[in-house]
């Protein structure tokens, strides 16, 4: 098929958004930072759509884009220490006394512990539903590396969260509750 034979990806940014957004706010752990990187990610996917290859897959190009915008970001902010957003304010709350809220703060919070490349594989992979192969393209590593990355990810937050092998985190909390939880970690992640 021709370039021309394919529909103009511009037409398809906007529905890729959601996706997007969760995915920033996995990484950046602000809604307001994540909300900025999605927008500087549409922004530069319009202003070079020209490189983009329509044979390709549009989601995992904008992926990139976004990756690589908090990574450059992250670079140079790394050594400023505020608190202008108030998370560690926020994290002095009292929790809930609701099973699955508590389930899911505690879920967050060790979730939040991860490295950000153990977070990103981990959304890529597990939440989002990319293969490896399709995750390694976007973060420029090996098959191999993503497998790796994934296995210690998920063992790492096995043990900030205190589970026994093979046990579920949500075990004592019955199926709507976790149904709940669930779904509110996909969003919120």
């Amino acid at each position: 098929m021709t370039a021309s034979a394919y529909p103009d990806p511009r037409d398809r940014l906007a529905g890729a958004i959601p996706k997007l957004r969760a995915f920033a706010i996995s990484l950046a752990r602000d809604v307001s930072r994540a909300d900025d990187l999605v927008q500087d990610t549409i922004l530069k996917a319009w202003s070079n759509i020209e490189k983009f290859d329509p044979a390709t897959n549009l989601d995992a190009w904008l992926f990139t884009i976004l990756r690589n915008t908090f990574y450059s970001s992250l670079r140079k902010t790394r050594r400023e220490v505020q608190d202008s957003d108030g998370f560690h304010a926020a994290s002095l709350s009292v929790k809930p006394a609701h099973d699955g809220r508590l389930a899911l703060q505690e879920f967050q919070k060790a979730f939040d512990a991860l490295s950000p490349e153990h977070r990103e594989v981990l959304i890529l992979v597990g939440a989002s539903g990319f293969s490896c192969e399709e995750a390694a393209g976007m973060m420029g590593v090996a098959i191999g590396t993503v497998k790796s990355r994934a296995s210690r990810a998920r063992k790492r937050l096995a043990e900030l969260l205190h589970l026994e092998d093979g046990e579920d985190m949500f075990s004592g909390t019955d199926g709507a509750t976790q149904a709940v939880v669930l779904r509110s970690a996909k969003v919120g992640f």
